[in-house]
């Protein structure tokens, strides 16, 4: 079984990054959002564009893509589960388009409108951080019990292919041409990112 106990502690690796940026979302909205009484559309943007970005992340796990459906295949034990973790993502997804409908990017005006935002936005995380730990204290154990030997090497090898490719076909960052040059990049990136805060 230590084919199973490697693979499910590089999905635990995967689940902490995930739930670090959603706490990290989270503490922003608490810190610099939820008390004003209104965002600027940068701000906004911003903060969408994030939610956006770990839906995606969210939705592209190795738990979804190797995990769930070699469990799927192994027993069918796992159906009431996996549908309760679909439900909540479907929460998530809820959440999201609420709020493309409700802003499109725009300014948020009033502290009535504020608090929606950020609640959508708090129930998107909330929604995600619940599956995470079901995932890890449910899923986890039921698919170490479920799925064979053989399959757990199977897993390990998509997902070592699956690192393979995404390291090949990862764009090549520019570097800068000297140390001063990436002193200044990285302080431009990060009044840019920081901008929205002190906005309106």
């Amino acid at each position: 079984m230590l084919t199973a106990t490697y693979t499910l502690v590089a999905l635990s690796v995967e689940q902490a990054s995930v739930r670090v940026s959603l706490q990290s979302l989270k503490k922003l909205l608490q810190s610099n959002f939820i008390h004003q009484t209104a965002l600027t559309s940068s701000q906004v943007s911003y903060a969408f564009d994030a939610l956006q970005r770990l839906y995606h992340n969210c939705h592209w796990r190795k738990i979804d893509t190797f995990l769930i459906p070699a469990l799927r295949r192994a027993t069918g034990q796992a159906g009431s589960l996996l549908d309760e973790l679909d439900a909540l993502t479907d929460a998530a997804g809820q959440a999201i388009a609420d709020i493309s409908a409700r802003v499109m990017a725009a300014a948020v005006s009033g502290e009535a409108a504020v608090r929606q935002f950020c609640g959508a936005i708090e129930a998107f995380c909330d929604a995600m951080l619940t599956r995470l730990e079901r995932e890890e204290h449910e899923l986890f154990s039921l698919a170490r019990t479920m799925i064979s030997g053989e399959d757990w090497f199977a897993i390990a090898n998509q997902m070592l292919a699956h690192d393979a490719y995404r390291l090949e076909t990862r764009p090549a960052r520019e570097t800068p041409a000297s140390p001063g040059e990436a002193v200044h990049a990285a302080e431009v990136d990060r009044q840019r990112r920081h901008a929205f805060i002190a906005a309106g």
